[in-house]
């Protein structure tokens, strides 16, 4: 979920996931079907004609019907296994949006009408079976992505439909691209001022990077990020605050 993830963090921390990795004994899955479609529905800067893709429902349909049967297992590399996770957590977002959609204008309309934060929201809808298992979003980012891969850079590319999440990647990730489009991600996402607004006197920096911050601080410190990936660099001593988070739909 990327709300209360700071929250999250805590529980996850101290109880882990409630939900079992699921496995099988599936070869590496080809994702060119969620490709096909991202290119398809998804501009270059994250936007989805979520209307157009609707249309596409049934395709998308057997490439999630094909990653339920085809769960990672440990003869993948483990970039083979990161790109299948952070497909299905991004094509599973779409196909909550899509079941929803038109009706909401943000992901968090969804869930019980009775709002309780961490119980009953988008992120904790059992909608998704893997390996036979009945899962929710947050068991695939909290109890399997962070848990398993120590790879603070998922931040840049999962994806919550919001205009200041990070933009949903109009192609699949693959494992043979995956270390380049991870870093692609984190540069298109500290440079967009919509997401990240960084000046060498101040630095507005989005609040996945307070939220997930002990993901990030474990490789190295926030400025680092920062200046990893902004064209603009700042100093240790850069006035650092956070935007507000727009939980508008991600559509065009």
């Amino acid at each position: 979920m990327r709300s209360f993830a700071f929250v999250l963090f805590f529980v996850v921390g101290l109880f882990g996931s409630c939900t079992a990795t699921p496995t099988s004994t599936a070869a590496p899955v080809d994702h060119s079907a969620w490709d096909k479609l991202l290119k398809k529905h998804v501009n270059d800067k994250g936007f989805v004609n979520y209307t157009a893709f609707k249309k596409d429902y049934d395709e998308l349909k057997k490439y999630l019907d094909m990653l339920s049967a085809s769960a990672p297992n440990n003869k993948w590399t483990k970039e083979e296994q990161l790109a299948y996770w952070i497909n299905a957590y991004n094509a599973f977002t779409v196909q909550l949006i899509l079941d929803h959609y038109p009706g909401i204008s943000t992901i968090k309309d969804i869930g019980s009408k009775i709002k309780i934060p961490l119980v009953s929201d988008a992120w904790t809808v059992n909608f998704i079976v893997i390996g036979g298992k009945k899962m929710n979003l947050n068991d695939i980012e909290h109890g399997i992505i962070r848990k398993k891969f120590d790879e603070p850079r998922i931040h840049f590319a999962l994806v919550c439909a919001a205009k200041s999440c990070p933009p949903l990647r109009n192609e699949a990730f693959t494992a043979d691209q995956l270390n380049k489009q991870l870093d692609e991600q984190g540069r298109d996402f500290m440079n967009d001022k919509s997401k990240n607004n960084i000046r060498k006197d101040k630095a507005e920096l989005s609040k996945i990077l307070t939220w997930y911050g002990g993901d990030f601080t474990k490789k190295m410190p926030i400025v680092e990020w920062v200046n990893k990936y902004s064209t603009v660099k700042i100093e240790a001593n850069t006035p650092v605050s956070y935007l507000d988070y727009d939980w508008d739909l991600n559509g065009k």
